[in-house]
């Protein structure tokens, strides 16, 4: 009878296994279709590694601690407010140094569809008593610049700016007037700047600003220009683009000292701003309005393309339509355009510069 054993064993086995298999399978089945309810996708990924192994798993584990800092480094890279601002801890750079503000440009011919022979003011005194001698094409330059003044002003999350942009329109080929410089705008400005971070529509809220702004012409009467402003501002990005928004609230002056008691029907209460990077080239567009309707609605239209010529040279391209080109000009309409060479762009890397 023992002999027997074996056989009567193997059969069994025999027997056994394929109801064994078949079991195993039912159930292989079974937890896979139980992965497959799960709604939450790192829930179901956990499954689905308990089932088949995840021999790597150990190793991702252990390297995101490395690996997040050069994911955070790549993102800020990509980042064109991150980079002019410096709102990471990592991009600070101390204080009193000169940064790039606005663009900085000479167009050497800048022409204008039709002149202000006669700049004028609701205000007394204010008006040109007699036509101007002007050219429909001048010479127009800015330089800009700003410096922080004080670092980490409340913790880590803003700074305290001093900008200066001053923007002059000369008349270069009006030889019968000896060539004078027909308006030069001042703005300087004190600029506290939060570094905020937020999605919002595929853009990254990386900027709040609140910034104190003087703007004159620093001229007597009748071409005395100026006003003071308080305005707010949100910055976005996202990779090659930047998007402003700024709203401004007037601080008001004494009727009598007032040189442009309505300049905000005509230089607007707020501009959007976008700009386009690829390259070395930048594209560039403000619109301004005063956010009122009828006879009140009145705006602007700024297009600005910064392109390169050869080597570190690059054209500067710009186009004006609507009210305040300048300060003088505030209530005057017209459209303008000019060419020249730019030296800084609104987001230009600074390491593309010499």
């Amino acid at each position: 009878m023992r002999a027997h054993r074996p056989a009567a064993i193997t059969t069994v086995i025999a027997v056994i296994l394929p109801f064994t298999a078949l079991s195993a399978e039912s159930a292989e089945r079974d937890a896979i279709a139980k992965c497959r309810t799960e709604r939450n996708g790192p829930d179901r990924l956990a499954c689905y590694d308990q089932l088949f192994g995840a021999p790597e798993q150990e190793q991702l584990l252990q390297e995101p601690p490395a690996r997040l800092p050069e994911a955070a480094s790549a993102a800020d890279e990509l980042s064109l407010l991150d980079q002019r601002w410096e709102l990471s801890p990592e991009r600070k750079t101390g204080t009193f140094h000169l940064a790039p503000h606005k663009p900085v440009y000479f167009l050497a011919a800048w022409h204008a569809s039709d002149t202000n022979d006669r700049p004028s003011s609701p205000s007394e005194g204010h008006t040109v008593p007699r036509p101007l001698d002007l050219t429909h094409t001048e010479t127009k330059f800015q330089i800009s610049f700003k410096s922080k003044m004080v670092e980490n002003l409340f913790g880590d999350l803003s700074d305290l700016w001093f900008g200066y942009t001053q923007t002059s329109r000369w008349q270069l080929f009006n030889a019968s007037e000896s060539r004078p410089f027909r308006e030069t705008d001042y703005e300087p400005e004190l600029i506290l700047a939060f570094r905020t971070q937020y999605e919002l529509f595929g853009w990254t809220g990386r900027l709040a600003g609140l910034s104190l702004t003087h703007q004159s012409n620093g001229r007597p009467d009748p071409l005395s220009r100026s006003w003071n402003r308080v305005i707010a501002s949100a910055g976005f990005d996202r990779p090659g683009w930047t998007l402003t928004f700024r709203y401004w609230a007037r601080l008001h002056e004494n009727l009598s000292s007032d040189d442009n008691p309505d300049i905000l029907d005509y230089m607007g209460r707020g501009d959007v701003l976008i700009t386009r990077n690829w390259g070395k080239h930048e594209i560039s567009a403000m619109l301004r309005h005063t956010l009122r309707d009828g006879d009140r609605s009145r705006g602007a239209l700024e297009l600005d393309w910064a392109f390169p010529i050869h080597g570190n040279l690059k054209g500067y391209a710009q186009f004006f339509s609507g009210y305040g080109e300048s300060l003088i000009d505030y209530n005057h309409r017209a459209n303008y355009f000019g060419v020249g060479i730019s030296l800084i762009e609104w987001y230009s890397r600074t390491e593309e510069r010499p």
